[in-house]
């Protein structure tokens, strides 16, 4: 049974700080430290509750679930919560979930199987009955790679959906190409709406479920076609085309609107995502809609219509949302009046809003989901995230900002040790993956956990990151392993000269990415770093874009490698083993479908011919992204043996 499921939310709708204020800043000293280190499976936990969806009519939930340490599908009903039925996918990953209507929902899941000798990753659609006593794979027999695209669920309460999916594997075959299939749910029966078309890879609907628009892209010309129709009933027509590297057909609709030709769609027309009015007619933005100055937009938030918008979400130093709707805008005010410093966010709610789910968490703490019911005024606990951290807070986190050498300002979130003053502390570097992705203001296992240990943790948005405008991205192109290096190297500065960090004592720690900058700091910045640990880092970056460009549409892949930098030898670790300064500690999964787990072994091997220090941990059912909970624990437990050998705090 879900543990904490019942209960009343323990803090009064007293007025208090709004959620917005800004942290202390990093010279206070935090509260007293316990006097033992929190044990490493508490950081490692699994989150227990992840995405809670409510049904429509808000009877039930379907979230993902952890217990001990395996991650289920639950459904459960908020009117007795000991009747939660779980079930299990076996080996498939639980990728994503959202309910058609009151008594059906859908899952996407994914494994990795044997085709033709190779292995792939197959995508497909799984329809749940509301008790769980109906499971079945929408297009089992037909489904070729991928079959996970939901296109479209009906509004009208009825068990349609469209899904976009292939029927072939082959080149040559146009089922290479989705087709659009309308599925009933409930019986497994489909209809083909819009045929498998040459080049088409992306379908778009409008709210009726009525297939409007379709991107064609031919990779031997690198170029692309826009298929437009103003109704079903209409033939598809090109109305727009662009060719060569780098070639774009810019803004397309984020959401088609009920008037005739009318859209919303993104658009970076000032330098920031922001969201526009869209003409289909022209193809042109209009009036913008909503926009946050020095950030990007992030998404649209549709009503139970999808005719409507009601919010955006955008991040600043940390997630929120602005709503468009007046009801969830009062509720999402009351919410912040009460709970203070901490974050609120409605995540899920019933079409007539009389039940939303809302999670309160902050960048110190995980967290828990609550149900609330505005006719009642009060949250009432749902689950904890972390039961064995609570809803407590632990190292605090804030924003800083520096300047790179070249003057460019970056933004990076800092946690500091719970209890120790901000002076003289050792630093962990832990740059983000992506590298086209950002760090802000929210809960982060491992950097809690370093804190925890005595670390201070600096995290830079480094010149490639994304939600910081046009520009700012654009910074990062050609720049792998040279200016995103810089940025680093000169946020380790900013924190040695501001007297935060001694600048003996500094390690860095990245994954994906991240473990890619990591491998480079141990290469290429000798003096800066004690030590570096690298978990599924890119080592190779030729062999990286060898596989990746053996997938479809390789040729476009093989021009995004090329933006990396402008010789992807001179920038790959793996060729300068003789050049590493540091020990390393190197961590990977060998079920990495993102990374192969050849990119870390390979350079142990070089790091050991080359007589130079290392400990290599292969992990034999870690992924990409630390799915298994006993991968988390094995990670933590070797990365602090690690740094109390080469960096103790």
């Amino acid at each position: 049974m879900i543990r904490t499921l019942i209960g009343a939310f323990a803090v009064a709708m007293a007025v208090g700080p709004t959620a917005g204020q800004s942290p202390a800043p990093p010279t206070i000293s935090s509260t007293a430290a316990p006097t033992a280190p929190i044990p490493i499976d508490h950081f490692a936990s699994l989150p227990f509750l992840t995405a809670p969806e409510l049904s429509p009519d808000g009877t039930r939930i379907a979230a993902r679930i952890a217990i001990a340490g395996q991650l289920r599908l639950a459904i459960v009903p908020l009117a007795d919560v000991k009747k939660m039925i779980m079930l299990g996918m076996g080996d498939s990953d639980l990728n994503n979930w959202q309910w058609v209507n009151n008594d059906w929902l859908i899952a996407n899941i994914g494994s990795t199987e044997k085709v033709e000798g190779d292995d792939w990753y197959l995508t497909r659609i799984a329809s749940v009955s509301a008790d769980g006593k109906k499971i079945s794979i929408l297009g089992a027999k037909t489904a070729a790679q991928h079959a996970g695209n939901v296109l479209w669920t009906a509004r009208d309460g009825s068990p349609h959906i469209l899904l976009a999916m292939q029927t072939s594997i082959y080149s040559n075959d146009v089922g290479l190409w989705p087709e659009v299939r309308d599925f009933d749910v409930s019986t497994g029966k489909s209809v083909r709406v819009v045929p498998s078309t040459d080049k088409v890879s992306s379908w778009f609907t409008d709210a009726s479920g009525a297939v409007r628009m379709g991107v064609a892209y031919d990779d031997d010309r690198r170029s692309y076609r826009l298929l437009y129709r103003t109704d079903p009933t209409k033939s598809f027509h090109t109305v727009s085309k662009v060719r060569g590297r780098g070639a774009s057909l810019g803004s397309l609709p984020a959401m088609f609107l009920p008037e005739p030709g009318k859209a919303l769609a993104f658009d970076d027309d000032d330098g920031f995502n922001a969201l526009y009015a869209f003409d289909l007619a022209t193809l042109k933005i209009g009036e913008k809609v909503f926009g946050k100055p020095g950030y990007d937009i992030g998404e649209i938030i549709p009503d139970a219509t999808g005719t409507r918008v009601i919010g955006v979400r955008y991040t600043d130093t940390r997630a929120r949302t602005h709503w468009f709707d007046p009801v969830l805008a009062k509720i999402q005010a009351d919410i912040d009046q009460a709970i203070g410093a901490r974050h609120a966010q409605i995540t899920s709610w019933s079409n007539d809003f009389s039940v939303l789910i809302v999670k309160v968490a902050g960048a110190d703490r995980p967290g828990a989901y609550y149900v609330y019911r505005p006719d009642e005024g009060r949250l009432r606990i749902l689950a904890k995230v972390n039961e064995a951290l609570g809803t407590d807070a632990q190292s605090p986190v804030s924003t800083i900002k520096y300047k790179a050498r070249d003057g460019l300002e970056i933004s990076a979130v800092l946690t500091l040790p719970k209890g120790k003053a901000a002076k003289d502390l050792p630093l962990i570097m832990m740059p983000h993956g992506g590298p086209a992705v950002r760090d802000d203001e929210s809960w982060d296992w491992q950097a809690q956990f370093l804190a925890s240990r005595g670390y201070a943790v600096l995290q830079p948005n480094y010149r490639g990151s994304t939600g910081f405008g046009t520009a700012f991205n654009e910074k990062g192109q050609g720049q792998w392993g040279l200016a995103m290096q810089d940025d680093l190297v000169d946020a380790v500065k900013w924190a040695a000269s501001s007297g935060l960090a001694d600048a003996k004592r500094v390690c860095i720690v990245g994954g994906s990415y991240g473990g890619y900058a990591a491998f480079r700091a141990a290469q290429r910045d000798t003096g800066i770093y004690r030590c570096a640990v690298s978990f599924a880092g890119v080592s190779d970056m030729p062999a990286m874009q060898r596989y990746d460009r053996g997938f479809l549409n390789g040729g476009q892949t093989n021009d995004y490698f090329r933006s990396f930098a402008p010789d992807l030898k001179s920038v790959s670790p793996i060729n300068y083993a003789a050049q590493f300064s540091t020990p390393i500690l190197i961590i990977h999964g060998k079920l990495d479908r993102v990374v192969q787990v050849r990119q870390s072994r390979e350079m142990a091997e070089k790091l050991k011919a080359a007589g130079k220090p290392y400990r290599y941990v292969e992990q034999p059912l870690g992924d990409h992204h630390f799915s298994r909970q006993a991968d988390r624990v094995q990670f933590l437990t070797e990365l602090e043996a690690f740094l109390k050998e080469h960096n103790p705090a």
